[in-house]
């Protein structure tokens, strides 16, 4: 896998993959060469049949990321922001849109973007100096990775409102009680490794359907929802992991997944 000074990939047993954010000069600050780095590495673990799971994680020790490279785009005009935006859109996408399970795991601040990575993951993982902000009204723009859309689905919209129009932070079960946070454990990478690990000793085909399944039904209506569960239940049940699965419970073994191929 092609990595970049700025984001990392560090391949694990069992088709586990672990992202880095590695831009720790600048809390891992999202600048358009960053974007363009996520993005890459998303589209070559969305092509990638081994993978299992992906975890994503940081490599400084207080932020996980803490959002738009401000800096950097306080020399922008309108014509660079403009430019900028859909390279930006296509890194969060990236990691939203992978077919398989995705975890961040954070310890530390996930401020703005970097609470919007990890958003566009589908478990997060809190260590004991996470905090969770969506302050971007605060400088005079709105969340932009996903945040509005995201956060509001994830937590309902007057958790979202009071977050989003406060601008405030938030740690550890303060996070956890508003379904900001998944879990809330000592070692926030580990956690979500092992979470992963578990992820992929089960069907490939089987989890990535389900993904599917639930991503795909959250604005279907209901009969459209199991629909879509129907047709996902058919390429699962007539798969050759079906087949083994099967198999491998009436022999009392651990099954060996054909997979993806």
């Amino acid at each position: 896998m092609t990595d970049s000074p700025l984001i990392r990939t560090v391949r694990h047993d069992q088709g586990v993959v672990e992202v880095v954010l590695d831009r720790p000069e600048a809390m891992n600050a999202v600048s358009t060469a960053m974007a363009g780095a996520l993005t890459a590495v998303g589209e070559e673990l969305r092509t990638d049949t081994s993978v299992r799971a992906v975890v994503v994680t940081s490599s400084h020790e207080k932020a996980f990321c803490v959002g738009a490279d401000l800096k950097e785009r306080n020399g922008f005009s309108d014509d660079d922001l403009r430019a900028q935006r859909p390279g930006n859109r296509l890194a969060y996408r990236a990691l939203h849109d992978l077919p398989v399970p995705t975890i961040a795991a954070v310890d530390g601040h996930a401020l703005g973007g970097g609470c919007e990575i990890a958003l566009a993951c589908d478990l997060i993982v809190a260590g004991p100096r996470a905090s969770f902000a969506l302050p971007e009204v605060s400088v005079g723009v709105i969340p932009g990775g996903g945040g509005t859309q995201l956060l509001t689905r994830r937590i309902g919209w007057s958790r979202a409102a009071d977050l989003i129009f406060t601008a405030r932070r938030v740690a550890g079960e303060e996070a956890r009680a508003l379904g900001l946070v998944d879990r809330v454990v000592e070692d926030a990478k580990g956690e979500a490794l092992a979470i992963a690990g578990t992820v992929a000793q089960h069907s490939p085909v089987g989890v990535r359907n389900a993904k599917a399944a639930m991503r795909g039904g959250l604005d279907l209506t209901l009969d459209e929802g199991l629909d879509l569960e129907d047709a996902r239940w058919h390429d699962t049940a007539f798969s050759a992991d079906r087949a083994e699965g099967v198999r491998a419970f009436a022999e009392k073994r651990a099954p060996e997944w054909p997979g993806l191929g």
